[in-house]
């Protein structure tokens, strides 16, 4: 995401110099989503997986953004949206297949089991080959699980996001669903950032701001 996102986007070739050289350092699974640029991450990972081994990398993908309103994204569950989506990633990234595909956010008005049917034809067809899920509660991973076998969870787990435990983590190890934990260093506070400005778009998170932020500090 960052390498396309968030004002801190970089060019195409740096980009590609990034995941090449953190492919020569054993690094094979890469995460991008439609929603990241928007559009321009899975371009740029798509010409960076054109000087790589396409059979030794794990290509994952996210879906469900279909445009930002005045609240925040609009997420959209149907499963036409969510053929038209793996579709347009399939041409942006110029490949054949997505090893795994994820529901980046959960869309309340469509029942999770009519979008996961559509993601197991999508599997059948071979255009996926494993499903994920983000942001998901733990009823939804149950339900979403018993439609067709989840094979990763995405949730924000670190040493400061502790959430998952008390639920997510122990349904997870129960139905045998990996975990892909996102902002393992505090979204970078724990790598530097919080010795100075956080930046813009920390900025909108509560843990970032005023008060809160020099109490994390201090933490």
């Amino acid at each position: 995401m960052g390498l396309s996102d968030h004002n801190v986007s970089v060019s195409d070739e740096v980009g590609i110099a990034i995941i090449k050289h953190a492919f020569e350092r054993g690094i094979t699974h890469f995460d991008t989503a439609d929603f990241y640029g928007p559009k321009t991450n899975e371009i740029l990972v798509g010409k960076a997986l054109k000087h790589l081994p396409r059979e030794k990398v794990q290509l994952a993908t996210k879906f469900g953004v279909e445009s930002m309103g005045p609240g925040g994204p609009v997420i959209n569950g149907t499963p036409a949206f969510v053929r038209s989506s793996l579709e347009a990633s399939l041409q942006r990234l110029d490949v054949d297949y997505i090893d795994l595909y994820y529901i980046i956010k959960i869309d309340t008005k469509t029942p999770i089991e009519d979008t996961m049917e559509e993601l197991k034809q999508l599997v059948k067809e071979g255009k996926i080959k494993y499903i994920g899920i983000s942001e998901a509660s733990p009823e939804t991973i149950r339900r979403a699980h018993a439609i067709h076998p989840l094979t990763a969870v995405q949730i924000e787990w670190s040493l400061w996001t502790r959430d998952a435990e008390e639920e997510i983590i122990p349904l997870c190890r129960e139905l045998g669903i990996g975990i892909v934990p996102y902002s393992p260093p505090g979204r970078g506070f724990f790598a530097g950032k919080a010795k100075g400005d956080v930046g813009s778009f920390l900025g909108l998170f509560p843990r970032f701001q005023g008060e809160n932020l020099e109490k994390n500090r201090i933490l």
